[in-house]
């Protein structure tokens, strides 16, 4: 094998970030690593015509969808406003699965997952797609095991990623995949991203995940956990603290929230422990007390149920150098 062919496959209304997201990563991949099978990228559209994106930008795409053949090393779907309208395209869903069955890796971007639903390459498999299209594709297609929350997702030889910047920390792990995990980290630097995100991380902050509070009462009592964490913050505290009864609270927090309040709590908790733990030096027992886990086991035990991965982990991924760092003002500063 002399390159690995890496095709792209976009349509009108594209999202550029998918594509571009892909295509910087495995080119700064053969600039910098220079591999032995270095990646032939290729965008690929109907027709082979020009592309206008979702933002409005024109690419050129480098070949016509309808004339690739295989074998290719992986097929990639790019999402975008367009999907839709992809999805509904017989001609375009018949090429994509054309390609699958002649590509050693399968994989979508945010999505470009409607478009392998469609063509039947996602059933009977686990999946991702931005969360805020994972009900759709979940009402749609049954036959798939839709889950929202990783940012990306593998079954066997199928990857799906959950959107946009996903991407980049999906095609950081082929390249880990296919060159090693040092290559994977050269690229990651000059990229000036941490390291790859393992992909059963979650989407999104809990913050931008959890819909506002309509009720003052409720409002209130969420500022309040998120500023003090390592208070008490059982039901009966929180219901006391509100002037309401338990059952009342854990009713509204349910209605409004989605969550029983001890669960929310302990969401916010792990929410706060992430931060501390990307941002300081802080010793896991200090990060645990900080965040109200009564011990930094019971702080690995609630972070790993929520992120797949120990807190321990988490840190080494997200802060892979502190050159220049002084651990101990971090720790005076916080």
């Amino acid at each position: 094998m002399t390159a690995r062919l890496m095709v792209v496959v976009a349509y009108e209304a594209a999202e550029l970030l998918d594509i571009a997201c892909v295509t910087t990563t495995l080119a700064m991949a053969n600039g910098i690593g220079a591999p032995e099978v270095p990646y032939q990228v290729l965008l690929a559209g109907p027709g082979g015509g020009p592309l206008v994106c979702g933002s409005g930008l024109v690419l050129g795409s480098e070949q016509s969808l309808e004339r690739i053949t295989g074998p290719l090393d992986t097929l990639i779907v790019s999402g975008g406003t367009g999907f839709e309208r992809a999805a509904a395209d017989d001609r375009l869903v018949g090429h994509v699965r054309r390609l699958a069955r002649e590509s050693r890796r399968v994989a979508s971007v945010c999505t470009g997952a409607g478009v392998l639903a469609a063509a039947g390459l996602l059933d009977g498999r686990r999946a991702t797609t931005h969360w805020r299209f994972a009900r759709q594709l979940a009402e749609r297609h049954p036959q798939v095991t839709v889950d929202p929350a990783p940012i990306y997702v593998r079954d066997g030889h199928v990857y799906t990623a959950a959107g946009v910047t996903s991407a980049l920390d999906l095609t950081l792990a082929f390249i880990e995949e296919d060159h090693g995990p040092e290559l994977a980290r050269q690229v990651a630097r000059d990229l000036v991203v941490y390291l790859q995100r393992p992909g059963n991380q979650e989407q999104m902050s809990l913050f931008t995940a959890t819909p506002p509070a309509r009720d003052d009462v409720v409002r209130a009592l969420v500022e309040h956990i998120a500023a003090h964490p390592e208070q008490d913050l059982g039901t009966a505290a929180l219901a006391a603290r509100a002037g309401v009864t338990p059952r009342h609270l854990t009713r509204m927090f349910t209605q409004q929230l989605g969550l029983a309040p001890g669960r929310y709590v302990r969401r916010t908790r792990t929410e706060a422990a992430a931060q501390l733990l990307a941002s300081t030096a802080l010793p896991m027992e200090r990060v645990a007390a900080r965040c109200g886990f009564g011990s930094a086991e019971a702080l690995r035990q609630a972070f790993t149920q929520r992120f797949g991965i120990a807190p321990s982990r988490y840190r080494a991924a997200m802060l892979p150098t502190r050159a220049g760092r002084d651990p101990e003002g971090e720790r005076e500063a916080v």
